[in-house]
């Protein structure tokens, strides 16, 4: 059954806006969980824009279920990890100046060095995670420095979805989706673990939930947005419901 990791990232944005206590991901952590949620992601960045390290210690200290943590493989994040020790790790590029993700990490272009992170990691009882877009040589290169699972970037698709007047069988839509569908079939038949993410909302993840093979989907901005409305606690839930009705039907 598909499983929900919600990235509450951005209620560390709010309240570092103001530089105060409140509101506490931790709060959010747990009223995900009670929404449903499989897993809690957090990505502790170089420049502690929104998640801080005390966040991730008492996020592993107080959270029951299992946290992701998504960091760029840089010998500091992997110490921390290592300390931390949290679920699974997910590699992804990093850059000081973009205001998320903006694509995939080129695990083809860096196999040595990503091979010793994914082996130190490892070490240490963690599962590693890379964060690819949706290209066979990538996937390829991910399976060839033993990760275990590849989270593959939806990002291309969400924003075909929405510049196409949200029309999930237009041409451009399509193609972005079999193109993830291609992924996770070589994903699955190098015996990694299929999961996606970014960019994902309550009107496009349907036809990826629905995509064979799917394991998990990390959601964080979609869910906190509706949460400003709804409560954390709901917005999850409608969420995880969106994801269980696709892949059922």
């Amino acid at each position: 059954m598909i499983e929900l990791g919600v990235n509450i990232d951005h209620v560390a944005t709010v309240r570092e806006a103001r530089k105060t206590h409140e509101p506490d991901p931790v709060w959010a952590a747990v009223e995900a969980h009670l929404g449903g949620a499989d897993g809690i992601t957090v990505h502790l960045r170089e420049d502690r824009r929104h998640i801080q390290d005390h966040d991730v210690r008492r996020l592993r200290e107080l959270t029951h279920i299992k946290l992701n943590l998504e960091m760029a493989a840089t010998d500091e994040m992997v110490g921390i990890a290592c300390q931390v020790k949290p679920e699974m790790a997910m590699l992804v590029p990093e850059g000081r100046h973009e205001i998320t993700t903006e694509g995939g990490l080129d695990v083809a272009g860096q196999e040595a060095r990503l091979r010793e992170v994914v082996a130190r990691l490892g070490a240490a009882g963690i599962v590693t995670s890379v964060f690819i877009d949706a290209e066979l040589p990538q996937v390829d290169a991910a399976a060839r420095i033993g990760v275990r699972v590849c989270e593959i970037h939806t990002g291309p698709y969400a924003h075909a979805f929405f510049n196409q007047g949200r029309d999930n069988e237009s041409p451009a839509v399509l193609a972005e989706l079999d193109k993830i569908r291609k992924a996770g079939a070589a994903i699955r038949a190098a015996g990694m673990r299929f999961n996606a993410g970014h960019a994902l909302n309550y009107f496009n993840v349907q036809p990826v939930a629905a995509l064979p093979g799917i394991r998990e989907l990390h959601i964080g901005h979609a869910i906190v947005s509706r949460a400003i409305f709804v409560g954390m606690r709901e917005a999850v839930a409608e969420m995880k419901r969106l994801m269980r009705e696709a892949q059922c039907q």
